[in-house]
C-alpha cells in the first residue's frame, strides 16, 4: 500500500456515468427514479450539479444537467407542505410521517450552492423564496438534540448560510457542530442505544467533514481523526462492517465505501483506499452520489494503512471491545451491555463475538436484533417465551418474562480473549483461542445457580447457494423451511464445526427489521443459530471451528 491517496479515476468515471441513468430517470414532472416516488429520489441533485461544475466531468456546464436540477428541484417544491416538509415515504410503500427530509435538504442546498448563479432570475427568486424559508423552519426546528439527523441538518444549514449571507445560520450551525464535537468519546464514536454504533457513526462523520470541507473549521479535525481511527479498526478485511458493537444495524455484506470525512486524515484515507480497492476489485461502481461527495468535498494525501490490512495487529477499546488479527484470523469480542431499549431503533445488545477467515468472510456473528432469544450469545431461560410476530407494528419490546436474553453487565479481561457477562443469577463467558491459520476454538462457560436453562447460541452466517449438513442431517437446503437438528458437528460453505454432546442448530431464525413498519424480515436476513446447553456437569463447553484448505 502507498503512503499517498488520490482520487481513483473510476470516481469521475462513475459520476458522468451515472449521471446518464439519471437523466434518464427523470420524467416530465422532475421527478427521478422509479415508482412510488419518494423525496429522497431527488437526492439526485446534487451529483447532477457536481457534475455540471466540475471542468473535467463530461457534462460541465451541460445546459440539459441545468435543466433537469431546475426541474428537480421543482419537483420538490411542488411535493412539500406548508411547513416546507415532505410525506416520509419508503419504496415499499410504507409512510412514516412529514419530515424535513436532511438527507434530500442537503443535497438540495449543496446543488443550488454549485448552479445558483446560473439559474434565470425567476428562477433563482422562486428557488430563494423556498430555501429561505425551509432553512427557517429548520433553524428553529430540528436543532434541538445532539443526534445523527441534527448533525446533518446543521451541516445542510452552514451552506445555507453561505448562500444566503446568512451569519444567525453560519454562527448556529458552527455552535451546533462544535457540541457535536464535544460529545463525541474519545474513542472515536457518538453513543446512540448506551454504546458505540458502526454505520450511524458514519453520519456524523460525513456531517463534519462535509462541514470541514467549506468552513476549514479546523475545530474538528481532532474529532475526524478519532473517528477515523475507530473505523479503522471495526472493517472487516473484506470491506464489510463490523456489527458486534453497533447498537443500531445487523451485520450486511458487501463493502461501505466511506464518506468526505475520511478523507481529510491520513488514516481516514487508508480506510478509503482499502475500501474503494475492495470496491473496483469487486466490479462494482460508486454510486454518483457517492463520487460526486468524494469529489467535491474531499481532499487528497498522505494515508496510514487499515488495520485489517495487517498480519497481525490487537485493538483495546476502553476494555470494552477487543479486535485481534492474526494471519487469516479476525475476531471481534465486545462487552458493551445496556437495558433493553423500548423503541425499534435501538437493537438489544445480546450477541457479543464475530469470527471472520479471509478465505470465507464472516463466520461467526451476525449482531444485534430485538425479540430474538436465538441470536442471543447467552440466555437463561426458556428462549420459547420470546417471539415476534410478523407484521406487529407495535410490539412489546420489553416483555415481563422469565428469560435473561440480554446481560446486565460485561467485563473484558486485561490481557486474554475473554468476556464474562452477568445474567440475573448466572455469570458466562466466551473466549476465543486460535490454535492454526484453520483452526480457532470458541470456549463458553456458565454458572447454573438459578436452576433455569441456560444456553450458550452461535449465530452462524448463511451461504444461502450451498446446503448445510450435520452429524445427523445431510445437504440441507438453507430454503423457508425450517431445519432443527442435534448435532455434534456441522459444514457449511468451507468451515467445519465440532461441537459438544446436546449441541443442535436452528435455521432460519429472522431479526426483527425495524426499517420496516411491521418488523418483517425476509430470509436472506436470517442466520443459522447452533445452541449449546450448560449443566452442573457440563459447565464448560469448547466449540472447534475448521476452516477447510480452500486454495
Amino acid at each position: 500500500m502507498s503512503d499517498v491517496w488520490n482520487f481513483e479515476p473510476e470516481l469521475l468515471e462513475s459520476l458522468d456515468n451515472g449521471v446518464v441513468g439519471i437523466l434518464g430517470s427523470q420524467k416530465p414532472n422532475g421527478q427521478f427514479g422509479t415508482e412510488p416516488w419518494i423525496c429522497n429520489d431527488q437526492n439526485d441533485l446534487f451529483p447532477l450539479a457536481v457534475a455540471w461544475s466540475l471542468e473535467e466531468s463530461a457534462h460541465h456546464y451541460s445546459d440539459r444537467v441545468l435543466e433537469a436540477i431546475l426541474l428537480g428541484g421543482d419537483a420538490l417544491i411542488e411535493d412539500a407542505d406548508d411547513n416546507a416538509m415532505w410525506t416520509f415515504r419508503k419504496k415499499d410503500h410504507s409512510t412514516w410521517g412529514q419530515i424535513h427530509q436532511p438527507w434530500t435538504y442537503s443535497r438540495w442546498i449543496r446543488a443550488y450552492y454549485l448552479t445558483r448563479d446560473a439559474f434565470a432570475p425567476d428562477d433563482r427568486e422562486r428557488w430563494d423564496n423556498f430555501l429561505q424559508f425551509a432553512f427557517t423552519r429548520i433553524a428553529e426546528e430540528n436543532l434541538a438534540r445532539l443526534h445523527n439527523i441534527p448533525a446533518h441538518h446543521a451541516m445542510a444549514l452552514y451552506f445555507a448560510g453561505k448562500l444566503f449571507n446568512r451569519e444567525e445560520w453560519l454562527s448556529q450551525s458552527r455552535e451546533f457542530l462544535h457540541r457535536v464535537v464535544d460529545s463525541q468519546t474519545p474513542d472515536g464514536w457518538w453513543a446512540e442505544h448506551a454504546g458505540p454504533v458502526v454505520m450511524y457513526n458514519f453520519v456524523y462523520v460525513e456531517s463534519l467533514g462535509t462541514y470541514y470541507s467549506i468552513s476549514k473549521d479546523e475545530y474538528v479535525l481532532p474529532s475526524l481523526e478519532r473517528a477515523a481511527t475507530y473505523h479503522s479498526n471495526f472493517v472487516y478485511p473484506d470491506g464489510s462492517m463490523v456489527e458486534t458493537i453497533d447498537g443500531r444495524n445487523s451485520w450486511h455484506a458487501g463493502v461501505r465505501v466511506g464518506n468526505p470525512g475520511l478523507t481529510h486524515t491520513a488514516k481516514g484515507r487508508g480506510f478509503l483506499k482499502q475500501q474503494h480497492a475492495h470496491q473496483i476489485a469487486g466490479g462494482k461502481n460508486f454510486s454518483a452520489d457517492y463520487a460526486a461527495s468524494i469529489l467535491f468535498h474531499g481532499a487528497e494525501g498522505e494515508l496510514a494503512p487499515t488495520p485489517s490490512g495487517l498480519i497481525e495487529h490487537t485493538y483495546r477499546m476502553s476494555d470494552d471491545a477487543l479486535v485481534v488479527r492474526q494471519g487469516p484470523w479476525f475476531y471481534v469480542l465486545s462487552a458493551y451491555c445496556a437495558p433493553i431499549p423500548t423503541n425499534r431503533w435501538g437493537q438489544d445488545r445480546q450477541n457479543f463475538v464475530s469470527v471472520f477467515h479471509d478465505k470465507i468472510g464472516l463466520i461467526v456473528g451476525g449482531g444485534n436484533t430485538k425479540l430474538q432469544p436465538m441470536w442471543s450469545t447467552f440466555t437463561v431461560g426458556e428462549t420459547s417465551l420470546l417471539s415476534h410476530t410478523p407484521g406487529d407494528h407495535s410490539p412489546d419490546f420489553v416483555p415481563e418474562i422469565p428469560l435473561f436474553y440480554v446481560p446486565t453487565e460485561g467485563r473484558l479481561a486485561p490481557d486474554v480473549s475473554h468476556v464474562s457477562f452477568n445474567y440475573g443469577e448466572e455469570v458466562c463467558s466466551v473466549s476465543v483461542e486460535i490454535e492454526s491459520d484453520t483452526e480457532l476454538n470458541l470456549i463458553f462457560e456458565a454458572t447454573t445457580n438459578s436452576g433455569m436453562p441456560v444456553e450458550a447460541h452461535i449465530t452462524l452466517i448463511p451461504h444461502q447457494a450451498q446446503t448445510l449438513s450435520g452429524s445427523s442431517a445431510a445437504d440441507i437446503s438453507l430454503t423457508e423451511e425450517q431445519a432443527n437438528h442435534e448435532v455434534t458437528w456441522m459444514e457449511h460453505a468451507g468451515w467445519r464445526l465440532e461441537l459438544p454432546e446436546g449441541a443442535s442448530f436452528l435455521w432460519p431464525t429472522y431479526p426483527h427489521n425495524p426499517y420496516r413498519k411491521g418488523g418483517e424480515a425476509f430470509l436472506d436476513e436470517a442466520l443459522i443459530s447452533v445452541r449449546i446447553p450448560f449443566s452442573k456437569e457440563n459447565a464448560r463447553q469448547i466449540v472447534k471451528l475448521v476452516v477447510s484448505d480452500l486454495s
